[in-house]
């Protein structure tokens, strides 16, 4: 590991929080590959499989930012474990209903509620910024997370696609409930690296996405989250296509691989150019790299295509995560993170529901073409919303100097 990496480890239980933090973050990748595959295997539709997938990642999506609200007011030990508890007993429900035949409406239920699910990657980034805000080390911390996060894309749809194959249809998503159950577990008992829950003052107490700004990196994130969604999904049913279900999870994985050999190297880089245009260039290099999608006619084809595009991920997250810390108030730093990869949520539900309806009614093949359409669109909202980011980001850095100053 080079040695800037090593560095923001010397801080007291910084290791052991982000390795609890990786256990517990492995659902993120495991549970909505884990129930598209075992919905295609169980019920043969992959509309359904979809569709289900979709409706647990829209409930993550909307109710993370929800419970990083209470955390950033309560703290992380009074409200993750909870929170877990009742994700957990919901999936345990949604694979019983599985299981045992139950009407569709009833693994839609379960979904909604198993999306209780707190978003451990920006609880592990909260206490990060709590030991480093304002150092450069902050940069390097956020793109070892960003790495964390790929790693556990490249193991998780692996551990999940395969036990779903090899064992039973709902391996996969039972065993991302362990995960999070023991990795959360682990985390909050952590009490010394834990954030202070500061006061939030009455004239800023408002909620994250009144921040125009915010919002265009929540709306920029949800177009590249379809991406994500897309990808997914698509994967699945071109390599079931192919011969083998099981190569879908080597395809997630390569994809992955490529965000976090580029997160790795871009942590240790120290740019100079504001991060408002790093944001646009990182859009503007996942566009392109969407275009050859849809030209793969082999599992190999598709999986140097998806390395090269995984490439601008890591780096994009790193440039998102940084261009919070600078815009949010630091008494909601929680809220703002989980606000990121909520949009990223967003656009997942919806990409895996529209890319499932479209391998059905007209091939695997064509489902690349929602992704493609996916990363136009980032493109278009970012060159919209640039102004007011660049705006916000140089407001956020004279703020900082002004401090630092008195």
């Amino acid at each position: 590991m080079n040695n800037v990496y090593r560095e923001i480890f010397k801080a007291p239980g910084s290791l052991k929080f982000s390795a609890a933090g990786l256990v517990a973050r492995m659902p993120i990748s495991m549970t909505s590959i884990g129930l598209v595959t075992m919905l295609s295997q169980i019920r043969g539709q992959y509309w359904l499989a979809g569709a289900v997938a979709a409706t647990f990642a829209l409930s993550t999506a909307l109710l993370a930012p929800q419970i990083s609200r209470l955390v950033d007011r309560l703290g992380q030990s009074r409200v993750l474990l909870p929170a877990t508890i009742i994700s957990v007993l919901s999936m345990i429900g949604l694979l019983l209903c599985t299981r045992y035949e139950a009407p569709d409406w009833t693994l839609f239920l379960f979904a909604l509620f198993a999306g209780c699910m707190p978003s451990m990657s920006a609880m592990v980034r909260a206490r990060w910024t709590e030991l480093y805000q304002g150092s450069p080390k902050l940069h390097t911390a956020f793109a070892f997370e960003s790495v964390v996060d790929e790693i556990s894309f490249i193991i998780g749809p692996i551990i999940s696609v395969s036990l779903s194959v090899m064992l039973f249809p709902e391996a996969g998503p039972l065993f991302a409930s362990v995960f999070l159950l023991i990795g959360v577990s682990l985390f909050v008992i952590q009490k010394n690296t834990e954030p202070v829950v500061r006061p939030i003052s009455t004239n800023r107490n408002k909620a994250v996405l009144q921040i125009r700004s915010m919002r265009g990196l929540v709306f920029t994130l949800a177009a590249i989250g379809t991406i994500f969604g897309t990808v997914e999904v698509v994967s699945v049913a071109f390599s079931e296509n192919h011969g083998s279900t099981v190569a879908a999870s080597v395809v997630l994985s390569v994809y992955a691989v490529g965000s976090c050999l580029a997160g790795l190297v871009f942590g240790t880089l120290k740019l100079r150019t504001p991060l408002h245009r790093q944001f646009l260039w990182g859009i503007a290099v996942t566009t392109v790299t969407m275009l050859p999608l849809f030209f793969v006619e082999s599992i190999i084809a598709l999986s140097v295509t998806v390395f090269f595009a995984g490439m601008s991920v890591a780096p994009t997250m790193i440039i998102t995560m940084g261009l919070v810390e600078k815009i949010v108030p630091h008494s909601q730093v929680t809220e703002g993170m989980t606000w990121a990869i909520t949009g990223l949520g967003i656009g997942v539900a919806f990409g895996s529901a529209a890319a499932g309806w479209v391998v059905d009614e007209f091939g695997a093949r064509m489902g690349f073409g929602v992704a493609i359409g996916a990363g136009f669109l980032a493109l278009v909202i970012v060159l919209l919303g640039n102004s007011a980011l660049r705006s916000a980001y140089n407001d956020a850095v004279i703020s900082q100097k002004n401090i630092s100053v008195s």
